[in-house]
């Protein structure tokens, strides 16, 4: 458990400065999510090696099912319904957490996503259902949670 505590550090510090830049710009920058994604694949390259298919898995699974709808809603409406770096952010999820438990990382975020704007449009800021929402935020939160479910004895 020891070898896997600088890996877990580098996923913590790299899952909260995507949570922030996102707030703060909308955007999730590939200095982040390029990191995040290899780090999770060394942490199972060197701590769990058996499960580095399902880690390599994790990461096509969440990039392809992300991209899958940033492309279906860009031919359809001809402008973006998710950013990419959400597909870059989920594949490097996927690479840390594996390929199983991505379905409800993602309904979780979602879920986390609605909650919050459903709090901003109650609190009178009716522009929460015209502005674009950072997705982001919400998937790092759903992560963390994720990870956390799983890392516990009981998970």
């Amino acid at each position: 458990m020891y070898s896997a505590l600088p890996f877990l550090l580098i996923y913590l510090i790299l899952n909260v400065l995507l949570w922030r830049h996102d707030v703060l710009t909308g955007s999730l920058p590939d200095r982040f999510t390029c990191p995040l994604l290899w780090g999770g694949l060394l942490y199972h390259l060197f701590c769990i090696p058996d499960r580095l298919p399902d880690a390599v898995w994790g990461a096509v699974a969440g990039y392809a099912g992300f991209a899958f709808i940033y492309w279906g809603y860009w031919l359809l409406r001809r402008r973006e319904g998710l950013g990419y770096g959400d597909v870059k952010f989920l594949a490097a999820l996927g690479a840390w957490h594996c390929w199983e438990p991505l379905p409800a990382l993602v309904f979780l975020a979602a879920l986390l996503g609605c909650g919050g704007t459903a709090v901003r449009f109650a609190t009178g800021r009716k522009e929460a259902l015209k502005n674009p929402l950072p997705f982001g935020p919400y998937l790092a939160a759903a992560g963390l949670f994720i990870g956390w479910l799983r890392l516990t004895p009981a998970g």
